[in-house]
């Protein structure tokens, strides 16, 4: 999955061009966006080698759009074959994932995949929701992002103590028949749990795994808000 979203990601770049605005990231050019995955891939590159953390630095994008491309080929290419293994050690900055190359895969996937979103809003010229049809994330694939940000990453945040909020949740991707529950408290880390029947919250974020996987990732979407929308501060993607 990290080769078919790069790659196509790639593709959507190269025909948006270099220069042309990445209209679902503000100030960003299809050129930072494409230097910012290149990065990351390195980073994460340097993160299988050094397992222990120490030493885990990101290469440096090329400033020139061809050395990019073919730096960011390079990085794709060498992550690729060091994710062979999933059990292989890794080290990771969220305490909740297993240190494994595994773990990697996971995160570097849906990193792919809503860049790569990123890139054909870009090519599209807009970042109305339906301005890129022809793209839709099956529902397994954007349920287990949705996952991903609420259950693992989100519970790691430190930057709990900033929201005053309080309330619940409800997070419902329909066609995946996946529903996930978040309590907020003022000022302390949200409790959040997947659920199996629906519930009456402050605030519901529902529609099909596609469109809630895009809006909790703060991409364009159709999915339905409902209820009181601050409570969904302490859960925007980072």
């Amino acid at each position: 999955m990290i080769e078919v979203q790069s790659q196509a990601l790639r593709a959507a770049a190269v025909k948006a061009g270099p220069e042309a605005p990445v209209r679902t990231c503000p100030k960003w050019t299809v050129q930072r966006l494409v230097g910012h995955l290149a990065k990351v891939q390195s980073w994460v590159r340097s993160a299988i080698a050094h397992p222990s953390g120490e030493n885990v630095t990101p290469g440096q994008p090329p400033a020139e759009w061809t050395e990019l491309l073919a730096w960011w080929d390079e990085q794709l290419h060498g992550l690729l074959a060091e994710l062979a293994d999933p059990a292989a050690p890794a080290w990771l900055p969220w305490g909740r994932y297993p240190g494994t190359t595994g773990s990697w895969a996971r995160r570097q996937a849906h990193e792919a995949a809503i860049h790569r979103l990123d890139a054909e809003h870009a090519l599209a010229g807009s970042a109305d929701p339906s301005a890129v049809p022809s793209l839709v994330f099956g529902p397994a694939f954007a349920a287990d992002g949705i996952d991903e940000l609420i259950a693992w990453i989100l519970p790691t945040r430190a930057k709990w103590d900033q929201f005053a909020v309080s309330g619940s949740v409800l997070v419902h991707a329909a066609d995946a028949g996946r529903m996930w529950r978040v309590v907020l408290h003022p000022g302390q880390p949200g409790t959040i749990d997947p659920v199996t029947a629906a519930f009456e919250a402050d605030v519901t974020v529902a529609g099909t795994a596609d469109a809630v996987y895009r809006r909790v990732w703060g991409r364009p979407s159709h999915a339905s808000v409902t209820g009181d929308v601050r409570l969904l501060e302490p859960l925007a993607a980072p």
